[in-house]
């Protein structure tokens, strides 16, 4: 299932130890059907209430933040651009090449780059310019198709989500968002809010990347006051774990921003089995590093949206810090969760694991939802009930003894 394929009736969510997938009330029904689903729409606000009273709030954003409304390409469509519908020629000689069935149900584009990557790897005493160049126009494609797609007015449940996570306390740690996208969607929703990225790169330009950067801060120093300022309200962490469609990595190793880099320029960890080892490269090494230490913070809620665990180098610590750190609460939005449920053994390994943990009173929680409606459940925390106060004020007293 898809972000625009999720029906109103598939929005749920799940609790630790549950076994049942509660409704929540949706637009268009009818007055018995909304006072049924009242209690749900309730437990879960008030869940994601606590949950964003946490000391630290950790979001990790897959490819599912980027579909639907949004407009950018699934693995399906990159696979279709790349490879072609019907296999180009080149894709087909190619394919023979490196022995990959191209006629197989389940096209995988990763798959099919990793193994002709490793093809090049193997064979690099030999003549493999063919395969190489078809590699290096694969690359381009997918640079493309992750660049061109995005339109700031197609952001809205970005900028609702950002907008509304902007409102914690300023002297609370700062949201962390973590992406696996190339795409510059988080990005263009801050800016559209007025909002601060701190993304590892300087302040001025040519923007440069060093990591000192993700330990810089913004205050607002009043003008004619001894007063040493407050923190700056809507300013957040984003690590591109993958890279960005506007990074460009030169001989000398500067990292800078620019504009349409080159496939040879852009620093990228392109779909294939190789971004564990990537990853573990700079820029990306550092963006790994704050994400593995994240996740052993204590008081942490990390909302995973959009992610189907695929990524073993991301999904593996997650795990076991679920396993390890009894102070991480893990909420995970994606429309195709009752899905992969129901697929029981054929469902990725690290959905049965989370799937078994939360049987087991793990603090996990499912939401069967799309970025865009997972957005609108967010609370927003300046516009709590007098009740909803009271409950932040208690919190915040018990935290502290």
């Amino acid at each position: 299932m898809t972000e625009s394929t999720i029906s109103a009736g598939q929005l749920k969510f799940k609790a630790p130890t549950s076994d049942e997938w509660r409704a929540l009330p949706v637009v268009g029904q009818d007055k018995d059907q909304q006072e049924k689903t009242k209690a749900a729409r309730d437990t879960l606000k008030e869940t994601l209430l606590i949950s964003l009273q946490m000391q630290h709030i950790v979001v990790l954003a897959g490819s599912g933040t980027s579909l639907g409304p949004v407009g950018g390409p699934s693995m399906k469509d990159l696979w279709e651009a790349a490879i072609g519908k019907t296999p180009t020629k080149a894709a087909t000689d190619t394919a023979k090449k490196i022995h990959y069935d191209l006629k197989t149900p389940t096209p995988n584009i990763e798959e099919f780059l990793s193994k002709a990557e490793a093809y090049l790897q193997v064979m690099e005493n030999t003549d493999v310019t063919d395969v190489k160049s078809f590699v290096d126009c694969c690359k381009t494609v997918i640079l493309e198709q992750c660049s061109t797609f995005l339109d700031v007015r197609k952001l809205e449940a970005h900028k609702t989500f950002l907008h509304r996570l902007s409102r914690r306390r300023v002297r609370d740690p700062r949201l962390q968002v973590f992406t696996t996208n190339y795409d510059l969607c988080f990005e263009q929703a801050a800016s559209a809010l007025g909002g601060v990225v701190i993304d590892g790169f300087s302040f001025t330009s040519p923007r440069h990347y060093d990591p000192r950067y993700f330990g810089y801060d913004i205050i607002r120093r009043p003008r004619a006051s001894e007063d040493q300022g407050n923190y700056l309200e809507g300013v957040f962490l984003l690590y591109k774990l993958h890279g960005s469609v506007n990074w460009a990595r030169y001989a000398n190793g500067l990292i800078q921003e620019k504009a349409n880099p080159s496939p040879d320029e852009a620093c990228l960890i392109y779909p294939a089995r190789g971004k564990y080892q990537q990853s573990f490269l700079q820029p990306h090494l550092e963006s790994m590093s704050q994400y593995l230490a994240t996740l052993r913070e204590p008081n942490t809620c990390l909302f995973a949206i959009g992610f189907g665990f695929n990524d073993d180098h991301l999904s593996e610590p997650l795990l076991a810090a679920v396993h390890s750190n009894p102070h991480l609460r893990l909420i995970i939005a994606n429309p195709g969760i009752i899905d992969q449920e129901s697929e029981g053994g054929n469902a990725n390994r690290y959905w049965r694991d989370f799937f078994t943990l939360a049987k087991e009173g793990g603090d996990v929680w499912f939401i069967n939802a799309s970025f865009q409606d997972f957005s609108k459940l967010v609370p927003d925390l300046k516009s709590l009930t007098p009740a909803d106060r009271l409950i932040k004020t208690i919190q915040s007293i018990t935290e502290t003894k």
